[in-house]
């Protein structure tokens, strides 16, 4: 949606600001909201007059137009305020005419990860793996609603009374969730899982600690040589974070097709196409599952499949595409262990409501997923992939695994922050044969304990 057709969308919420002022008693008042309200509908109206005149405004000169129209405002209206809380007030409406409110600023901000919109009055960010709470307010229950619907209107998706969990993405990527009353009774709840505009690369990973150079070496060349690769860890744990990273040693003559739920892996190749789901409409129809998709996927001759995320019966599927032919397929999921993640398959597998014995389900998933990247949240905020597993045969009814690589935790600081080291367990994995055959030499000696 371009900028024109986001500034049009304002034009009727934001007739109705100055009585919901009203009515709203806010903790902490804001001495010129009345002020901002007014130059807000008034930007609104002449932008409005200004776009008839000139069609063909890009979104640079709409925004330079913007910032000169509140100045004016401002010097005619409100002259004998100082200068700095006049530039203050200008960047908040510009923020709201142009951007998403009062979280621009944060949205901006390199250093938050995540921002948390408990209702008008709280706002929290994630910086440094940690949370804090910061001086953000809106006006009232209406003003988060009005930013989330700038969010999720461009994208096609839309929430209400009869529909009020929705996932969506901002224009850079970042994920979006909004939960509002009558199912949350804090107010809007939004959050936003923001992402880097350079997408990492394996050597910041190794900068974070989360992984080693030895560690990286060895998913290169499990990446390369295709074998089928699942992330695992908790809510937050970067695991997408990770998939980017493996994703970026796919060669760049394949053809990659992503499928998520809403769109957010940065894959850099030439040849990708990139997959959504859509919920159904006002009537419950029209809605389009990870199933479709990856069964879809797979009549568009994939050299590689790529899923943001499997929570469903999807993975029965995604199983079924890594044990046809379609290897070198990767994917996240939410678990605690490797030994959790197969039980969550398990269970997944069973969703799709196909009557399958368990050990033909385990059979299943122990032929279709080579290695499991198990990822954490600790603690101190750091992430840490803390196994590498490889995923061996059936013995009886039990699914073979060998841990490849381990961190150990050894201590905390005096800062709180977290000792410990990755190490090798000594063992080599079978996956090294298939390394051989692709041409990919890793000495030995890393797998050495």
């Amino acid at each position: 949606m371009s900028l024109l057709e986001r500034l049009e969308k304002q034009k009727t919420p934001s007739e109705s600001l100055r009585e919901k002022e009203k009515k709203h008693h806010k903790k902490v008042k804001d001495e010129y909201s009345e002020l901002k309200i007014k130059v807000h509908k008034e930007i609104i109206d002449n932008v409005d007059k200004e776009l008839k005149q000139n069609s063909g405004l890009s979104d640079e000169e709409i925004s330079k137009k913007v910032e000169e129209m509140v100045i004016n405002i401002l010097n005619r209206d409100a002259s004998f305020l100082p200068y700095s809380t006049k530039q203050k007030i200008s960047s908040e409406i510009i923020n709201e005419v142009l951007g998403f409110g009062p979280i621009e600023s944060l949205i901006k901000d390199d250093e938050v990860s995540e921002i948390m919109v408990n209702g008008p009055n709280q706002v929290y960010v994630e910086r440094k793996g940690k949370l804090v709470l910061t001086d953000v307010n809106f006006r009232d229950d209406t003003h988060v609603m009005h930013v989330i619907e700038k969010i999720v209107a461009p994208i096609g998706r839309r929430i209400d009374e009869s529909m009020p969990m929705v996932d969506a993405r901002l224009p850079d990527g970042s994920r979006v969730n909004a939960i509002i009353p009558p199912l949350s009774l804090n107010g809007p709840v939004l959050t936003i899982r923001k992402f880097a505009q350079d997408p990492l690369k394996i050597t910041d990973l190794i900068r974070f600690g989360t992984l080693t150079p030895t560690i990286a070496k060895f998913l290169e060349a499990c990446v390369k040589s295709r074998l089928n690769i699942i992330i695992s860890g908790g809510t937050g744990s970067g695991k997408t974070t990770t998939l980017n990273v493996l994703s970026s040693f796919i060669p760049n003559d394949e053809r990659i097709i992503t499928i998520e739920d809403a769109a957010e892996l940065q894959l850099q190749q030439d040849h990708v196409i990139t997959l959504e789901t859509r919920p159904p409409n006002i009537e419950g129809k029209g809605g389009i599952s990870m199933r479709d998709l990856v069964r879809n996927a797979l009549r568009m001759r994939p050299d590689r499949i790529v899923v943001g995320e499997v929570r469903t019966g999807e993975a029965l599927d995604m199983l079924q595409a890594m044990n046809t032919g379609h290897d070198g397929s990767l994917t996240t999921a939410h678990a605690n262990s490797p030994r959790d993640i197969l039980s969550r398959l398990e269970t997944m597998v069973l969703m799709a409501g196909m009557e399958l014995p368990v050990k033909a389900i385990r059979e299943q998933i122990a032929s279709a997923i080579d290695i499991i990247v198990q990822q954490n949240r600790l603690r101190d905020g750091s992430r840490k992939i803390t196994h590498i597993t490889e995923v061996l045969n059936m013995e009886g009814e039990t699914i073979v695994l060998q841990d490849i690589f381990r961190f150990e935790q050894e201590g905390v600081d005096a800062k709180g922050n977290i000792l410990g080291k990755h190490y090798a367990t000594g063992i080599v994995p079978k996956c090294i044969n298939k390394f051989k055959t692709e041409g990919i030499n890793l000495p030995q000696h890393i797998f050495t304990r």
